[in-house]
């Protein structure tokens, strides 16, 4: 190859990278005019984070799960709580609209700290958790080591321990350098995010319907934008470490659990991390859910609020 041809695919790639760059500045734009922010803000300790809050009752604070936001409890969960709750639904942070953490504080460890110190500066006095997925491992997390802010958890498809590969749908966010990853999260993840929705979607849900309106109401797109990217890439790539260190904790948690699992989840096995748990805490009350999948905040509405009520019981008995 001579250095002219050298020198013209270079600049061809300079200008396929501008391009998406202004793709993705446009798509940003797109989702977030379509999907804006509906809540509230508190800044807690430098970090500003978003908040829906709704409903009057005994407190429950929703944490969701990785590239997720809380609109992915608003689309169907919260409408069946607030006539018994007082729902307060976090972005966590660096989703949804909450402003993200520095790579090293994405942890499940430091994260807990910062809805421990959200649950002090909102008032929020020991609010029963419910946790989905990635967020269930945070509210275990919480719940170790801040069980003064905590009742009683409610894990819906939680992570609960390490896994070597992270779920099919969430390998594109397993980069390890950092700059790799930033550069990544600002020319890629938009546009091949946007085109490759539908099939997530799918994966996330699967063996049940992806609602036709969830990209939008339900926040999907959301988890497009570079810096959602970003920031579930580096929590991914801390999320074993911590979960390690919390296996040998978990026999110490004395407040009441409950934990739902759809037997065919394809995103995380309710053996691996269902039964386990289980073994580890055996007083948890266990249910599972037969045939459906990882999305159960919206698929299986009623047995989610029913786990609610019930756990809210025993933090009463």
């Amino acid at each position: 190859m001579g250095i002219a041809a050298g020198m013209g695919i270079v600049a061809l790639a300079g200008v396929a990278i501008l391009v998406l760059r202004r793709r993705t500045r446009r798509i940003t734009r797109e989702v977030e005019g379509a999907c804006p922010a509906e809540g509230q803000f508190l800044d807690v300790e430098g970090v500003r984070l978003h908040y829906v809050e709704a409903g009057e009752g005994p407190t429950l604070l929703l944490v969701h799960g990785l590239s997720g936001n809380g609109r992915n409890f608003t689309h169907s969960l919260v409408p069946a709580l607030t006539d018994r709750f007082r729902v307060v639904v976090l972005d966590r942070p660096g989703a949804g609209y909450s402003d993200p953490l520095a790579d090293a504080e994405t942890g499940l460890f430091s994260q807990a700290a910062l809805v421990a110190r959200f649950i002090q500066a909102k008032g929020l006095e020991r609010p029963l958790v419910l946790g989905h997925s990635l967020g269930g491992g945070l509210a275990l997390a919480l719940a170790l080591n801040h069980p003064q802010q905590v009742r009683g958890l409610v894990l819906v498809a939680p992570l609960t321990h390490p896994q070597p590969l992270p779920p099919t749908v969430f390998l594109p966010l397993a980069i390890r350098p950092a700059l790799l990853r930033r550069w990544v999260a600002d020319v890629f993840a938009a546009p091949v995010g946007m085109l490759g929705r539908r099939h997530a979607l799918r994966q996330v849900f699967a063996p049940d319907p992806v609602p036709e309106d969830f990209a939008y109401r339900g926040g999907a797109v959301l988890a497009m934008r570079p810096g959602s990217f970003y920031s579930a890439s580096c929590e991914l790539e801390r999320v074993n470490h911590d979960l390690t260190r919390m296996l040998d904790a978990y026999p110490r948690l004395a407040l009441p659990i409950g934990l739902l699992y759809g037997t065919e989840d394809p995103i995380l096995d309710c053996r691996r991390h269902g039964d386990a748990l289980h073994r580890h805490v055996p007083g948890i009350v266990y249910e599972q859910v037969p045939g459906q999948g990882h999305m159960l905040p919206v698929t299986a509405v009623d047995r989610v609020v029913s786990l609610v009520e019930r756990i809210e019981s025993q933090t009463k008995a």
